[in-house]
């Protein structure tokens, strides 16, 4: 099954639905707080698996590549928060050992999966990691006519359409944004 999709370069649209759930962000924030909850994404059991293999291989291709940035952290394989720590940390007091004076800028990307745009992110696995030909084809068959519906409280919504995002809770997700983030 996941060979027949990767080689016909298509996820079927059974593959392509989410159930959206409402996840709270942290335990000791008030449950009554909209604020205190972000959307988790649950794909099929078989969306899941393909997924998997997917995310095994593209990951496999981009270390062996050296394609994601040596200081990426977020969402890799033996990288965290700590080792992003130790690295700031070691950078700055380089700096003031040299004398130097550093800034530090941080961003609030907390709703940054919702955004992502699908054609650009095509395009950056085309041009920055060198996906093409059926995987390309997997990946814009797989980003194309993604469909969710969310249940709040037992109540379901209509199913609406995602014409930009990476699904918060999907296999894939992580990995896409990375990608999409990624600088040349």
């Amino acid at each position: 099954m996941c060979n027949a999709s990767l080689q016909s370069g298509k996820l079927l649209a059974s593959q392509k639905h989410a159930t959206v759930l409402p996840g709270i962000k942290k335990p000791t924030l008030d449950e009554a707080g909209l604020n205190s909850y972000r959307p988790i994404s649950n794909p099929s059991f078989v969306s899941k698996l393909v997924e998997r293999v997917v995310d095994y291989q593209y990951v496999e291709h981009a270390e062996q590549n050296y394609l994601f940035p040596a200081r990426q952290s977020a969402y890799r394989h033996q990288h965290s928060r700590e080792t992003a720590v130790v690295s700031l940390v070691s950078d700055l007091v380089r700096a003031v050992d040299n004398g130097k004076v550093s800034a530090l800028v941080l961003l609030d990307l907390s709703s940054a999966f919702d955004t992502v745009d699908h054609g650009s992110l095509l395009t950056v696995l085309d041009d920055r990691f060198a996906v093409t030909g059926p995987a390309l084809d997997w990946f814009r068959s797989y980003l194309s006519e993604q469909t969710q519906t969310i249940i709040v409280g037992g109540t379901e919504s209509q199913t609406v359409s995602m014409d930009c995002n990476v699904p918060q809770g999907s296999v894939l997700g992580p990995l896409e944004f990375i990608s999409y983030t990624d600088e040349v």
